[in-house]
Order: structure tokens, then sequence, then C-alpha cells
């Protein structure tokens, strides 16, 4: 079954990725984590994202799409990326979501996938 991790940061963790510092002694771990689960062929795919600023929000009211620059809301945290992963259980995902390297200071949300053909 496949589950998405979403990755929320604090505003002071999100905005240190630019720092030459957090590039230096933290970047590091994702692409071990990304590597972790490519290896463990449970990676199905996955993105960092730019920060919330960068957002456009589009709603369909009564036929008309209204177009919402920067984010909707105002967080304490942000989403910055996400992992979808195929694993036999919510178990197993909440293992490799305690793994991702933003769990010491973020949060990260583990929820199943829809599966496309009960939607059909």
């Amino acid at each position: 079954m496949n589950y998405t991790i979403l990755i929320y940061e604090p505003h002071k963790e999100f905005a240190a990725r630019k720092d030459p510092e957090w590039i230096r002694t933290s970047f590091p771990a994702w692409p071990a984590y990304t590597k972790a689960l490519i290896d463990a062929g449970v990676f199905v795919g996955g993105a960092g994202l730019e920060p919330p600023a960068t957002a456009t929000t589009v709603r369909l009211r009564d036929g008309k799409r209204l177009v919402q620059d920067g984010p909707y809301a105002e967080a304490k945290e942000q989403l910055g990326g996400y992992y979808i992963i195929n694993v036999p259980s919510l178990d197993v995902a909440l293992e490799w979501a305690a793994k991702c390297p933003a769990a010491p200071y973020g949060g990260i949300e583990v929820r199943p996938n829809l599966d496309p053909k009960a939607c059909s």
C-alpha cells in the first residue's frame, strides 16, 4: 500500500535551508534518507517544496477561478516536502517516518493514499 509522508517544518528550520552551515551539516541527511528508501525498495516518489510565499492557491467559486498568491493560511509549521512510499502496513510507514531527518524538529504526518480504483 502507498503512504505519503508529509514533512512539516517550523519556519526557522525551513528558512535555514539557504544557510551554508545548514547545507554543510544538515543537508547530507536528506539524500541519505532518500537513498535508504530507494535501497529498501519502498520509494515511489517525493520532492522538497519551495517556501510557502511561492505558492499560488486556486479555488473555483460559482464557476469562476479565484487565484491567490502566497499561502492560504498562516501556520507555525509549513509543508516542506513529501515522500510516497509503498510498504505493507501503517506500522512500517511510521517506522520510515520516524527516520526522516526532520522528525527531531518538525512534524511528520503519514497518510494512506487512496486506491485510484476505489475512486472509479
